[in-house]
């Protein structure tokens, strides 16, 4: 009978402890899905005003605020604070634009790539439009300290041994002014075809757009630029401007990210890079960007899947921090009703050998009563045992089970008047004691 009772009591404690891991399971996966809700505000350090980088900023904001995800926009001087940046951890910034050359995988693991989205050319602007004059003079402006325009301006004229002596670090719509107001010789700007700046400047009569020669030489040397023309007439036909074709170079643009930007949010971006880049433009045909080129990052895991899949299913459905809510629920789903179904069967087994195991006890203490009978001497004083006998019988008078159990209990009390009877029995054959006193 005490083998018996161990080997129960083992068994119970073994499915309670199992019972509570299950729980403990359950409880981690439930915060792992509260961990895994999206944010709902993230910031994107764009660039100086009037360049492409704010212009692209806006649609961005725009957009996402359909999906209910709010983007603060970061305005910077450009590409090298939008780099510095998104690797300051403290800063909040989780997403930036950086043209290619900017960064690398081994400078910046903890930064990722969505993709190319946009051509940002080298805009050489000047006064007048006498081709005959280089680009340069004394009073030039290649934007300020650490921004893209600087870098590449610089790096593509002093390749080609046209750089000018000091040139002026003005923010590009201030340049735009004075070179407008003619206190500019002339003025670099790396942007995009979708530049304010751009447009209004190549409309302007008074201001021309130098064209870089032996362009194909300078790619040829410097291969992450690559030659355009920009048409004769395309910034105003009317006006002609510029009134012949323009050779370029161009570098592309990419959709950076700190690594550990959450998934749906990295969704959420391409779907909206799509919108804002899948058209035409100047430099480049409908759906080319946003494009599953790597040029300096590797892609993210989500970019990926996304060039592969297109737009995660629950989301064409469903506001993105529900999706995502959906999805992490699924994943929970099958290995938790894989889970549930034993439990299913465990439970209500667990739940009769509890209930079994207190009568069992109350069985256990009745056993070593009877023993005690068994072994006693004849004539002794049963006093000690009738005692213990009527407390054992208190307790299975008040101990609680619910009623399909109830036999279990009318049982053991009908067991206990056995034992009582026995023992009255054989204390009449000896000392003459009251069977029913304690």
């Amino acid at each position: 009978m005490a083998t018996r009772r161990r080997r129960q009591f083992r068994v119970v404690l073994l499915a309670l402890i199992g019972t509570a891991l299950v729980g403990s399971a359950l409880v981690g996966a439930v915060f792992w899905v509260i961990k895994a809700l999206p944010p709902r505000t993230i910031v994107m350090a764009t660039g100086p005003t009037g360049g492409s980088y704010a212009a692209y900023g806006a649609r961005y904001r725009e957009i996402l605020a359909r999906e209910g995800l709010e983007v603060r926009l970061q305005p910077t001087v450009g590409d090298g604070e939008n780099l510095a940046l998104l690797r300051d951890r403290d800063s909040g910034v989780s997403v930036a634009i950086l043209q290619a050359g900017m960064a690398t995988a081994e400078e910046t693991p903890e930064l990722s790539a969505l993709g190319t989205i946009s051509i940002q050319a080298l805009w050489l602007f000047r006064r007048g439009d006498d081709d005959a004059k280089p680009f340069g003079g004394p009073r030039v402006s290649f934007g300020p300290e650490g921004s893209g325009t600087r870098i590449v301006a610089t790096r593509v004229l002093s390749l080609a041994g046209a750089m000018p002596g000091d040139p002026s670090a003005l923010s590009p719509d201030r340049a735009a002014a004075e070179l407008q107001a003619g206190r500019l010789d002339g003025m670099a700007l790396v942007a995009g075809w979708e530049s304010p700046l751009v447009r209004k400047l190549l409309a302007d009569p008074a201001i021309g757009l130098a064209s870089l020669a032996r362009a194909d030489a300078l790619v040829t040397l410097a291969p992450s630029f690559e030659k355009h023309v920009v048409p004769a007439g395309v910034g105003d036909l009317a006006r002609n401007r510029p009134p012949r074709d323009v050779t370029v170079l161009t570098t592309k643009a990419s959709l950076v990210i700190r690594s550990d930007l959450n998934p749906a949010v990295q969704s959420l971006l391409l779907q909206a890079a799509t919108e804002i880049h899948g058209g035409p433009g100047l430099f480049r045909r409908p759906g080319q960007f946003p494009a599953a080129e790597a040029i300096d990052l590797p892609l993210s895991d989500q970019a990926r899947q996304f060039y592969r899949s297109g737009r995660p299913f629950l989301q064409r459905y469903m506001p993105y921090w529900l999706a995502v809510l959906s999805e992490r629920l699924l994943l929970l789903l099958v290995p938790l009703f894989a889970i549930a179904l034993p439990l299913l069967r465990i439970v209500p087994w667990l739940y009769r050998q509890i209930i079994q195991l207190r009568v069992v006890l109350l069985y256990g203490e009745l056993k070593l009563i009877e023993t005690a009978v068994e072994e006693r001497r004849p004539g002794a004083d049963v006093r000690d045992l009738l005692g213990r006998l009527a407390a054992l019988e208190d307790r299975a008078a008040h101990a609680h089970v619910p009623l399909f159990f109830s036999p279990l209990l009318y049982t053991l009390k009908q067991h206990i008047r056995l034992v009582r009877s026995r023992i009255a029995v054989d204390s009449s054959r000896g000392v003459a004691v009251d069977a029913r006193a304690p």
